[in-house]
């Protein structure tokens, strides 16, 4: 099977001559800093070799337990915040059918999605449409006291040991957590649920191929093996002995950055396919969180066209100049659908009768990449065969490698989020948190000010 390709010419005639060529002996010494685990954050370097290290065996036991929670339940509730439930979705949404929950389908649990907000009428509303399903749960937390997770599955293990008794309950709550510490699992070892561990040397947004993301997709009814063989195939591509201009997460890594210090400080992902939106969010978050330390990073933003092309696409075109795009372009669909003739023909589009409604979106496609490169706008594209586990599975680890290797030749740690902690102390503050009484002293007065 052929893999993802990279094309950058696009991206590359906004630079100087040889300009990521320039870039092979930095991206070299990056790429060694992470097999030699002598980059920053070296402790977190788990993902690394982590497809090929997945056994049939474990697939195998993380299948076993998916095939009890779909046999026992009609929905499936992932509690799970950040890198613990953006990639599952992000899997999920791109190979399940568009209308699920229209279909009353008897073979796959809906799955829904908790822990990953605050909003007490999304819980309210959770909680009521989970009255009179059969359900189960998967939280996924290593240490269970992230607020926004622990809040979510305490109320759905309170709602579903009430629902179906606590024998059941035993049976279809399943824990992805810490191998030996942290309230969630020393709930999961009281209550005598089922468990997977999170390696501790893999972080959060680096996590969707361990339990944290493959027991969920498990669940919804994909292939597993797929997935991981994809994500094994480019962790191939993409190794050290790899030729620089033949290993698509090294050009990524090197493009972006020329680009960012030619003062293009924002990044867009750009899809043509609805189902990619979580792909989005994903990345967004893995880009995001690695690379913004010490006050550098690129900005990572997101779009889907051609809907926000309709909205965001004004602003692309014509806006401030230090943008530039990378484009997910799936080459075909899993669909045929040819555009119909209309006698009347009064919207004027009977010029594309007959044709698949998927070249209409590629001429778009196509289209926009060429009025944004003549507005200024350096364009990566990122060419996809088809939308499955396997080049899923690939996109995955291409992303995951070029994050790694990016944020080396920035010169970031890219494996730990200080800056995520800053908001948590002053909400704890201001909710009287024990051992919060300082802050929350400091707080109140700056307020009242």
């Amino acid at each position: 099977m052929k893999n993802i390709q990279l094309d950058i010419t696009k991206a590359a005639q906004f630079l100087g001559t040889d300009a990521i060529a320039a870039y092979e002996s930095k991206v070299k010494a990056a790429q060694e800093a992470l097999e030699n685990g002598t980059c920053p954050g070296s402790d977190f370097l788990g993902w690394l070799h982590l497809p090929s290290s997945i056994t049939s065996e474990f697939l195998a036991e993380l299948n076993s337990t998916a095939q009890i929670l779909r046999e026992n339940c009609e929905v499936v509730v992932v509690a799970g915040i950040g890198g613990s439930y953006l990639g599952a979705r992000m899997v999920i949404e791109a190979l399940s059918n568009s209308f699920q929950w229209l279909l009353n389908d008897k073979k796959n649990p809906v799955i829904l999605f908790a822990g990953n907000n605050i909003g007490e009428d999304y819980l309210s509303e959770m909680c009521s449409y989970l009255s009179d399903k059969k359900f189960g749960v998967i939280n996924i937390s290593k240490s269970g006291t992230t607020t926004e997770t622990a809040l979510a599955f305490r109320l759905l293990k309170k709602q579903c040991e009430e629902q179906r008794g606590k024998e059941m309950a035993r049976k279809v709550i399943v824990a992805v957590t810490d191998a030996r510490k942290g309230a969630a699992r020393t709930t999961a070892d009281k209550e005598g649920y089922k468990s997977f561990v999170i390696p501790d040397n893999v972080g959060g947004r680096f996590s969707v191929l361990t339990p944290v993301g493959l027991l969920p997709i498990a669940v919804a009814g994909f292939d597993i093996e797929k997935l991981v063989a994809g994500a094994v195939d480019m962790e191939k591509a993409t190794a050290l002995q790899v030729p620089f201009m033949e290993n698509p997460s090294a050009v990524y890594a090197a493009c972006r950055n020329a680009l960012y210090a030619q003062g293009k400080k924002i990044e867009i992902l750009v899809n043509y396919q609805p189902k990619l939106h979580y792909l989005n969010e994903w990345w967004k978050q893995l880009f995001g969180e690695s690379e913004g330390k010490d006050h550098k990073g690129i900005f990572p933003a997101a779009v889907d066209f051609t809907t926000d092309l309709h909205s965001m696409g004004q602003w692309i075109q014509e806006g401030e100049r230090t943008i530039f795009e990378t484009v997910v372009s799936i080459e075909k669909p899993n669909h045929e659908v040819l555009f119909p003739t209309d006698e009347e023909n009064l919207d004027g589009l009977n010029f594309l009768a007959g044709k698949r409604v998927d070249e209409v979106n590629k001429m778009a496609e196509l289209g926009t990449q060429l009025a944004h490169v003549d507005g200024g706008v350096p364009n990566i594209r990122l060419s996809v065969p088809v939308l499955d586990e396997y080049y899923i599975g690939q996109m995955i680890y291409f992303f995951e490698k070029a994050c790694g290797i990016s944020g080396n030749l920035l010169g970031v740690n890219a494996f730990n989020q200080p800056g995520v902690e800053a908001y948590k102390k002053n909400m704890f503050a201001l909710l009287n948190k024990p051992g919060y009484e300082k802050e929350s002293e400091a707080i109140r007065a700056r307020l009242n000010k």
